[in-house]
């Protein structure tokens, strides 16, 4: 399968990191987040990524080139004005390809195994979710997945939503004659979701969303402590 990185975000919560560089250009150790992430897709069996960019895109594209250096075909996609998440992910459809690929957030610190993401048919799913543990600064959760695997936004439910990671796998239906402008996913999961079309998994791995300048440092220690520093 072929992925799709979500990188067109402004940064403002890393700020000031993010004055003069591109979130997803922070440095984990000796390598950027974008590196990291795209090294763990390679290692999950991903054999092409494609890239949307906006505030100091142009510097991902120096960064990383057409991904030769990392093994790994990348294609970009420059977005001159914020098309948000479903906005991104249909301008890149066609360099997507396939029928259904892997969507992930650049700014996302897991050790999440992505070998274990298949591809959907679109009929009887349009969307998988990945999902984890509710953080201190996400307490009450997205979704909750029911007993057939199924995930649902369910306000009852509160104690049993666990908190959208960030990965899945969406199927190009799921986007099907929507034109291109600024749209966010959660909208069209949501409606997925009403005619039983998103399942789900649960992480209960590493996971960080590495939002902050506190959580980039954070995932930096841990980084340190693996490799004995």
């Amino acid at each position: 399968m072929r992925a799709m990185i979500l990188a067109a975000g402004l940064g403002k919560r890393m700020q000031p990191l993010t004055a003069d560089i591109p979130k997803p250009l922070l440095k984990v150790g000796e390598k950027t987040l974008i590196e990291c992430q795209i090294e763990r897709l390679i290692v999950g069996g991903v054999t092409g990524v494609v890239i949307n960019h906006f505030y100091l895109g142009g510097m991902i594209e120096d960064a990383l080139g057409d991904g030769s250096q990392l093994g790994i075909d990348i294609q970009y996609s420059k977005e001159a004005i914020r098309l948000e998440t479903a906005g991104g992910i249909i301008k890149s459809l066609p360099k997507l390809k396939d029928d259904s690929f892997i969507v992930v957030n650049a700014d996302i610190w897991t050790d999440f195994d992505f070998s274990r993401l298949q591809p959907i048919d679109g009929k009887d799913r349009i969307a998988h979710l990945v999902l984890v543990e509710n953080a201190e600064h996400h307490p009450h959760g997205d979704f909750y997945i029911d007993e057939e695997g199924k995930v649902h936004e369910d306000h009852e439910a509160r104690d049993k939503r666990l908190t959208f990671s960030g990965i899945s796998v969406m199927h190009k239906k799921l986007f099907e004659g929507l034109p291109i402008q600024p749209r966010s996913t959660i909208p069209l999961l949501q409606d997925a979701m009403s005619s039983d079309l998103v399942s789900g998994e649960v992480h209960d791995g590493l996971w960080i969303d590495v939002g902050t300048p506190e959580r980039l440092q954070e995932v930096n220690t841990l980084v340190a402590q693996s490799s004995g520093d």
